[in-house]
This record gives structure tokens, C-alpha cells and sequence, in this order.
């Protein structure tokens, strides 16, 4: 019997999913789990996050093809319906799946790990990889990260009016060729996405459209702001309101403006570190 980490990953969706995995994955180890991303480029990366082994899959239906019956799966992914989760159940022996939506009906077979949900086989917990919590330099005054995808180039379509906020660009991972030579005039600095790490850790400010990035930079101790897009889950705005952090809708620039003006009136709440509650749900799940 295997174990199996998917995530949807993918120009069009982004890393988040990837970057709260490797979050969970540091202590998990011990245990032998193969990750499965829905495209190739960050699955020959993985073993840098520390996955001891990555397969790129292309989409979530060739999971069937590599796993066998009987397997277990850690499943991050919104490209499930009630039809597909019934037969991720009867596939596997065990089903772990991350969810970001408050009104979830948790499947009778499955457990969950929520930020909202609580109850029977059911973890509540945001993972956040326990490298930013602690104390840091904030050297950097307000660092922009998109996210690491831009795939309709929006940076580059408000690059004039993000020159007005002075802040230093933290690229995406699924940025193009040649994206930072037609933004560089707009921001003080630019730090390439290998460096996302130290930059969240350092930056007072982080104004940015990644909800993952915002829990980073909040155990860090810095001031998110979020920027909801359009083509882009709205599940985290609840989980967001609880914790005072500022939501702007799009690339508005006068709001952010506004936003990061008043952030020293704005009382942010303190994430906690449930890194060894994650660990402890799964492993007592998939060992038992």
C-alpha cells in the first residue's frame, strides 16, 4: 500500500496548493508519500520543498493510472464533485482532503483539514511551514507578490499605476519570459521567486493575491494585504475577515494605497502554529 500527495498546481492556478503541501510535508517526513502535481515543471522542483519523490500527473484523472486500489491520498484540489469524491472513497483505503470552503459537507468516508470545520475526523488548522514563525529583520518597507501566476500578464497591464506604490516585485513561479525586463522601471527592487522565502520573512508590508502568502507573511509578523482576483477562489475572504486582514478587490490601486496607509491602526490577529496538530491528524489517519 502507497501513500499519495496530489495537488493542483498549474499556470492558470498557481502554487498555493503546492506551498501549503510543502508546509505539511516537513513533518511528515518519516513517512514514505509520493507527491502528484497536475504539471510537470514544479513536480521536478519538489524535492527542494522536500518531497522525497514527485510525479507530474497533467490532470487529476491520471491519479487512477499511477495509484493502485487500496492505496491512501492526501488531496488538495476544488476539481472534485460529489460523483468523483464518491469514487475517490471507494478507490482508496483512506482519503486526507484539504478544504477552504466554510459551508463544506464533509464526505461520510473522508477526513478533513479546514480553517473553518470542526467535528469528528476533522482537523482545524491553516498549515503554515514553521520556518516563518519567529522573529525577523523587516528590512523590506512593502514587497508585491501577484502570486506565481500571471498567465493574462496583469502586472504588466498596471505597471504604471503599481510604479506609484514604491514597493519591491517578488516573482511567480509560472511568470514568462522576459515578464521582469517589462516591469523593472516599476518597482524599487525585483527578487526572482527562488528567494520567496527570505522575502516573505522580511517584508514589513506584503501586499500580494496569494492567500497562502498572506498566512506566511502573518506568522512572520508582517502587515498582508490581500488583493481578491477575479479568476481566483473567494473561499479564504471569511477566514480573512477574522483576522483583520485587509482585502482590496482587484489591482485597485487607490485602495491599496489606502489600505497600506492606515495599517498601523489595523490590529491584525495572530496566526497559531498548528504544524505538529496537522502532522499528528494525518499521521494517526494514515497508520492506523
Amino acid at each position: 500500500m502507497k501513500t499519495y500527495y496530489y495537488v493542483h498546481t498549474g499556470h492558470r492556478v498557481g502554487l498555493d496548493r503546492f506551498r501549503r503541501a510543502a508546509a505539511v510535508i516537513e513533518g511528515l517526513s518519516d513517512l514514505d508519500i509520493t507527491l502528484l502535481t497536475s504539471d510537470f515543471r514544479i513536480a521536478s522542483e519538489a524535492k527542494s520543498y522536500g518531497f522525497r519523490r514527485a510525479v507530474g500527473v497533467d490532470v487529476v484523472q491520471n491519479i487512477a493510472h499511477i495509484a493502485k486500489r487500496g492505496d491512501q491520498l492526501i488531496f488538495d484540489s476544488d476539481e472534485h464533485n460529489p460523483t468523483t469524491l464518491d469514487d475517490m472513497m471507494d478507490f482508496f483505503s483512506k482519503v486526507i482532503r484539504f478544504s477552504d470552503n466554510s459551508t463544506e459537507v464533509k464526505h461520510a468516508k473522508e477526513f478533513l483539514v479546514s480553517p473553518y470545520l470542526e467535528g469528528e475526523g476533522i482537523c482545524n488548522a491553516v498549515p503554515v511551514a514553521s520556518h516563518f514563525f519567529g522573529t525577523f529583520d523587516k528590512s523590506i518597507e512593502i514587497a508585491f507578490f501577484y502570486g506565481d501566476d500571471d498567465y493574462d500578464k496583469e502586472v504588466i497591464a498596471h505597471k504604471e499605476a503599481l510604479q506609484t506604490l514604491n514597493m519591491e516585485l517578488l516573482l511567480g513561479f509560472y511568470y514568462f519570459v522576459y515578464y521582469e525586463d517589462e516591469v523593472v522601471d516599476s518597482f524599487k527592487k525585483i527578487h526572482e521567486n527562488d528567494v520567496y522565502d527570505a522575502v516573505i520573512q522580511h517584508s514589513k508590508v506584503l501586499v500580494t493575491s496569494s492567500p497562502q502568502a498572506v498566512l506566511d507573511s502573518l506568522a512572520t509578523g508582517g502587515r498582508p494585504v490581500f488583493v481578491q482576483r477575479e479568476d481566483h477562489s473567494r473561499e479564504f475572504q471569511e477566514l480573512f475577515k477574522k483576522l483583520n486582514i485587509p482585502v482590496i478587490e482587484g489591482l485597485n490601486m487607490l485602495k491599496i494605497a489606502e489600505s497600506i496607509a492606515t495599517l498601523e491602526q489595523n490590529t491584525y490577529r495572530t496566526i497559531e502554529k498548528k504544524g505538529n496538530q496537522i502532522t499528528h491528524f494525518i499521521k494517526e489517519i494514515l497508520n492506523s
